[in-house]
């Protein structure tokens, strides 16, 4: 799959854009400005594997406390997740944020203009992150579409939102700021497709993905895996985020597992399994459950089938990397498609974890430096 080209901005030490990794990010839910609730809420974040953290400025308060948040990030970036007051991302700035999430279209208040007020306090903004080397996200939303637009499109539909942003970039852009992410996200998924669709086809700015208010893990999983995925498989996006109701951690993995499922970032191995039915031969949810918890530790991006019965496994075993298709007390093993040898079903969690370390262990061994001894 093609990768929609992208400018290259950089986030702290990560850079989004280019050929870069599209990275993982997630916003806390604590009051900023109590530094402690939010370490603990970051800390979940950051085991479940989120590489980008943002968390929402409100006042003063929470800007003040972000150097104390950031000591605890280190390297990883840090966003502030500023709304109407520019004065807070100005703090967030000196406080060492990395990269300050603005809405161009309501930091001059409610008033649905991005008139001459909002504009000099974006510039302004703007020429502090330049000199700091912070960058931008500009999010657009439907609650702050400009009132002309409005009257223009008649509803903030995909053209409307996407001119929204363009005009912000646009300004941005003359006051000579470049170092920009654009997202334009929607709890609607079909619009939100659309959106970056048409933003894709206008601009090289690197986009956040997201489908906002997706709701409660499952069915805001599914809604946004579609609203997600849909671009990842057309090459667009270049920082994604599941926005859920709840536990942010979840958020984080199931962004995971969708980079994973449209094979664009692939982190750890992939199990295939087939849903079961009447010719089933062994005790496949079993298998299956086991190979999970014994590989959590692996990081290579391999693909293991494991399949119940002699019907299609072979053949479809034979497209992974590793693959098991089981018979009446026993399975056939499979590796890059070639048949490897016959396992006692007692036995085939054991053969199949050994057979995923060695093969991560060989990539492993490749991908080391190679050391000259001098004589």
């Amino acid at each position: 799959m093609q990768r929609h080209k992208t400018r290259e901005v950089r986030c702290g030490k990560l850079v989004i854009g280019g050929d870069h990794p599209i990275w993982v990010q997630s916003l806390t839910t604590t009051k900023t400005a109590d530094v402690e609730a939010t370490r603990t809420e970051i800390r979940s974040m950051l085991d479940a594997g989120c590489e980008i953290v943002r968390v929402a400025v409100f006042d003063q308060a929470d800007a003040q406390a972000l150097g104390a948040v950031k000591s605890f990030l280190g390297d990883l970036p840090l966003v502030a997740d500023i709304h109407f007051n520019y004065k807070f991302a100005l703090t967030a700035i000196e406080q060492g944020a990395e990269k300050v999430r603005l809405n161009p279209g309501n930091i001059a208040g409610l008033s649905g203009e991005f008139g001459t007020l909002g504009r000099e306090r974006v510039k302004i903004v703007a020429e502090a992150a330049r000199r700091k080397g912070v960058c931008m996200r500009v999010g657009v939303n439907s609650g702050s579409i400009e009132k002309d637009l409005l009257e223009k499109h008649g509803y903030p539909k995909p053209e409307c939102m996407v001119e929204s942003a363009l005009r912000h970039v646009e300004w941005l852009e003359r006051c000579g700021f470049r170092d920009l992410v654009v997202s334009i996200k929607s709890t609607n998924t079909q619009w939100m497709i659309e959106n970056y669709r048409l933003w894709a086809k206008a601009s090289d700015v690197p986009t956040h993905l997201g489908v906002t208010e997706a709701g409660l893990p499952g069915y805001g999983t599914l809604k946004s895996a579609i609203g997600i995925g849909s671009l990842l498989c057309d090459g667009i996006g270049d920082t994604i985020r599941v926005s859920l109701t709840g536990e942010k951690a979840l958020e984080v993995r199931a962004a995971f597992d969708i980079l994973k499922a449209c094979g664009r970032r692939v982190l750890s191995p992939e199990l295939v399994a087939c849903p079961e039915c009447g010719r089933i031969a062994i005790d496949l949810k079993k298998v299956v459950n086991e190979v999970r918890e014994r590989i959590r530790d692996v990081t290579i991006p391999i693909r293991i089938s494991l399949l119940g019965c002699a019907v299609n496994g072979p053949g479809e075993a034979a497209e992974a990397d590793l693959g098991i298709a089981g018979e009446r007390g026993q399975g056939i093993l499979f590796k890059k498609g070639r048949l490897v040898r016959r396992i006692k079903e007692a036995d085939m969690v054991d053969e199949l974890e050994k057979e995923v370390r060695a093969m991560a262990a060989e990539r492993d061994a490749a991908a080391a430096p190679i050391t000259v001894r001098h004589q």
